[in-house]
């Protein structure tokens, strides 16, 4: 399976749309993890349209809408791969150990708030994946997304993507 990874997207906030370039691999992906921040009910309805497969969360900058439409924590199996997705982790010192504890049972967690690209492993094999901000780049060189292929109960190819 084909998986792509958003998270802060803030719209219209920071962008009036997804970039093309996201569009293009929401159009590729079998599935699409949102970990939060829309921002917008119409920018989830319109990725929930388009997607073959949409799993998200909200976030802190959600409000009462999409809070009802959202979970704050999210899992789904996809190629095999159990991924929980939630917005927030708490601050980076720590994160491994605080991540390995609440969400052990999952192979990966998603999450976003921070706009910062991460990807580790907590000694579990937990990988810890943030795919940054197509939107909003904040202090980031570029505004980032990822992909990665999850096949037969293992994750494959984690790529971060650069937009310009």
């Amino acid at each position: 399976m084909r998986v792509l990874l958003l998270s802060d997207t803030h719209i219209p906030r920071r962008a009036r749309d997804l970039p093309e370039p996201v569009w293009a691999e929401v159009d590729r992906a079998d599935a699409v993890v949102h970990a939060g921040d829309w921002c917008d009910a119409g920018s989830l309805d319109r990725l929930a349209a388009r997607a073959r497969r949409l799993v998200a969360v909200y976030g802190n900058n959600d409000g009462p809408e999409l809070r009802a439409r959202l979970p704050e924590i999210a899992r789904a199996t996809l190629g095999g791969v159990r991924f929980a997705v939630v917005h927030e982790t708490g601050a980076t010192r720590g994160r491994e150990k605080r991540c390995e504890r609440r969400f052990g049972d999952s192979d990966v967690l998603v999450f976003g708030h921070s706009h910062i690209p991460w990807d580790t492993s907590t000694p579990s094999g937990l990988r810890l994946l943030n795919p940054g901000s197509p939107t909003d780049r904040r202090r980031q060189p570029h505004h980032t997304f990822m992909t990665l292929e999850a096949a037969d109960g293992e994750v494959r190819e984690v790529h971060l993507h650069e937009l310009p």
